[in-house]
């Protein structure tokens, strides 16, 4: 049963389920259960039991996600509990008066907090979403903007997470050099690309398609979008500096341990570019995590910003707030286990079916694309596509930093970010919705469409580059084109169907 077609079932099916039930809880357990009915032949005890090991290893595993996730939880109950984020809603409306000032306000936010992509979710989410409401825009839009500036911004920054972990996956007997072949692989990037474009396509055009129309015209029409996230203090003596301050605090902090945590200051790495490479970043986060609570009662406490019965109280009100995305995130954990290499090896299929297909080395990239974004939306992780297909393309190209490999490379990395993005059993894409305060198949919902769209445009940009030979520079505008056709023609058809 390990390594085949079969390794695909229990993800796609609990894919179908959670988008027909609109129940994300339930459709992961099914998944799960399948998954690991099909892995001991259907004898439900072992079944059970297998689910329990492969929970028990995921929370062990992910525990500094899990860390980090609650103090950012404790952070954003905090802060509104000061009233810093009201505040902070009423400073901004005063100068962004518009829903496309606000839209471009919370993209270049995201471009801007580029280190770490749950970081970014929920950071970006806080800071932006009473802005949001307040220029009534809808939260599944919020979502939609916090997704696509995530992992997509990530994957071409060079001083990130992720940029470590890519270059990391290259293998340790390879001439490649894994971080230079990260950094001549973003321009290839067309998915990052062509989803930023499309921010800013549709907000400029003010067009929006799909599910994501009904959201935003019920937004636009309603009186007001109920807060959530927390509860202002009755008197709240928050000033916007105790919003900005604490965000400024969680940037700083989480930067310093994950150079800490990569050697940086004990002297085993020579710069800051090895101390990333090296860094264990959900620990430096969490670190920083922690170090944040502790600069928000230094912060609020001796001010009387917030009392210490009520500083205590948020604390673990941030951290019941945090409950259901930490249950998804472990059933979707929990299912990818169960997909994994040690039970029915999803990628070893996917591994298996690229070695034994003879394909035209031109159309790698736009092969690698597709292959990504389908074992990335299947499993919901990008980072398990890259480690799988990344030494694949090293070795179809047998070591050799070619463009054409260059390109395959920056497919692969596009097509997991591209999957990740619509997966509804993405880490990052529950963690938007978190941060939107989104419910989150309607998030799912609504982003396909955007997703599907940037996706076609970039395989037909890889088949552009790698069959026909088109410089980069021929193939992103082009592609820009089509996304700018396609707004502009949904446009008019939207137009013609209402008059």
């Amino acid at each position: 049963m390990q390594a085949t077609l079969w390794a695909l079932i229990p993800p796609l099916l609990a894919i179908v389920i959670s988008l027909i039930t609109k129940e994300v809880n339930l459709s992961l357990f099914a998944g799960i259960l399948t998954g690991a009915l099909l892995f001991t032949g259907g004898n439900l005890l072992k079944a059970l039991e297998t689910i329990l090991s492969v929970m028990a290893d995921k929370v062990q595993g992910n525990m500094g996600v899990l860390v980090f996730i609650i103090l950012l939880g404790m952070i954003v109950y905090l802060m509104n509990l000061s009233g810093a984020t009201r505040r902070y809603a009423q400073w901004a409306s005063r100068r962004i008066k518009s829903r496309k000032a606000a839209l471009f306000s919370t993209m270049l936010l995201g471009i801007a907090v580029f280190v770490d992509d749950y970081f970014n979710c929920l950071t970006v989410g806080t800071v932006m979403r009473p802005l949001t409401d307040r220029n009534r825009i809808s939260r599944e839009k919020l979502a939609y903007v916090i997704d696509s500036t995530a992992a997509p911004i990530c994957i071409i920054a060079p001083i990130s997470s992720w940029a470590a972990a890519v270059s990391s996956y290259i293998p340790d007997d390879s001439s490649i050099n894994g971080f230079t072949l990260f950094l001549r692989a973003i321009v290839f990037n067309y998915y990052t690309w062509f989803s930023l474009a499309l921010i800013v396509i549709t907000t400029l055009l003010a067009t929006d398609f799909g599910k994501m129309r009904r959201y935003e015209r019920q937004a636009a029409a309603a009186e007001a979008v109920p807060e959530t996230g927390g509860e202002e203090a009755p008197e709240s003596r928050g000033r916007v500096c105790d919003l900005a301050l604490p965000v400024l605090a969680l940037v700083v902090f989480s930067l310093i341990c994950m150079l800490y945590t990569g050697g940086l200051f004990s002297g085993e790495a020579a710069g800051i570019g090895e101390a990333f490479a090296n860094c264990d970043a959900i620990t430096g986060l969490a670190m920083g995590g922690f170090l944040t609570v502790f600069f928000l009662a230094l912060l609020y406490l001796p001010r009387k910003i917030v009392s210490g019965k009520a500083f205590l109280g948020g604390l673990l009100e941030g951290f019941k707030y945090m409950v259901p995305a930490t249950l998804i995130l472990v059933l979707a954990w929990t299912l990818g286990g169960i997909c994994g290499a040690d039970c029915l090896d999803a990628g070893g299929f996917v591994s298996n079916f690229v070695a034994q297909n003879n394909i035209s080395l031109n159309l790698t990239p736009a092969v690698f694309f597709l292959i990504a974004l389908v074992l990335a939306f299947s499993t919901g992780t990008s980072w398990g596509t890259f480690a799988i297909l990344v030494p694949i393309a090293a070795a179809v190209f047998r070591d050799e930093m070619t463009p054409l490999m260059i390109m395959a490379t920056a497919a692969i990395l596009g097509g997991g970010v591209c999957g990740d993005h619509l997966s509804p059993i993405s880490d990052t894409t529950i963690l938007s919705s978190t941060g939107a305060d989104c419910d989150h198949i309607r998030h799912v919902e609504s982003q396909l469409p955007y997703g599907f769209l940037a996706a076609g445009v970039s395989v037909v940009c890889y088949l552009l580059s790698g069959v026909a030979g088109l410089a980069v520079w021929l193939t992103l505008p082009a592609g820009i084109v089509l996304l700018l056709a396609f707004v502009l023609g949904t446009r008019v058809y939207y137009a013609k169907k209402e008059n």
